[in-house]
């Protein structure tokens, strides 16, 4: 009487363990290479930046795309720490094109906000909303209350030059901007953002917004 092969089963088994345990470490790999630190995906981005306000020449060789919500205070600190070193160094110098967008998801009064912002580029372009955005980051109240109201950004709107502050309430209003700060944040969440600021330089997403890591992402781009 034969004594039955129990060792091609054992080794049968071992063996699709085996197979099971490296198609788990592949795949994890896989993850982990395709991620970068800030939660977005690796890889250059393209974005539509057709009607978008920016900083800079138009002309100018390297573009950065920042994401950013009013409320947030990191973005605060990105335009009080950073900006102005890329302000200085290559906005001022014609070394970049710097284009903000929208991605409001900290509260309702993000999305306020950003569209008060967009009806300010309405009215006067880029001057209009760059300098409404930096009266905005200025006068930032806490992540917590709902400090970005249609009084509160109206009342900012009055210190930028040229800027109709009754036109700019009209325009929160009618919700006219209301399309485009959903277009902007759909890009954000084509992109892979997931938290502000983001900061691309050529498409491609830096590791943290600090004015050394930005700036070396910008000198390796030229």
């Amino acid at each position: 009487m034969s004594r039955p092969n129990t060792t091609a089963p054992a080794r049968q088994n071992r063996t699709v363990l085996v197979i099971g345990t490296l198609i788990a470490a592949v795949l994890i790999a896989l993850a982990v290479l395709a991620l970068r630190p800030g939660g977005a995906p690796s890889g250059t981005k393209t974005f539509d930046l057709d009607g978008q306000p920016f900083l800079g020449q138009a002309s100018a060789p390297v573009t950065l795309v920042v994401f950013e919500d009013y409320k947030c205070p990191n973005c605060k600190n990105f335009e009080d720490n950073t900006m102005p070193t890329l302000q200085s160094k290559y906005l001022d110098t014609g070394k970049i094109k710097l284009y903000r967008i929208n991605f409001p998801f900290i509260g309702p009064d993000s999305t306020t906000a950003a569209e008060a912002a967009e009806c300010a580029y309405d009215q006067k372009g880029n001057d209009g909303y760059n300098q409404l955005s930096t009266l905005i980051f200025r006068a930032q109240g806490e992540e917590t209350e709902q400090w970005a109201t249609k009084d509160r950004l109206v009342t900012l709107a009055g210190y930028v030059d040229g800027l109709d502050a009754d036109k700019l309430r009209s325009c929160l209003d009618s919700e006219a901007t209301k399309d485009r700060v959903a277009a902007d944040t759909a890009q954000a969440n084509k992109a892979g953002v997931t938290g502000t600021p983001s900061v691309f330089v050529n498409g491609v997403l830096v590791s943290n917004y600090s004015a050394d890591s930005v700036s070396a992402a910008i000198d390796k781009a030229k």
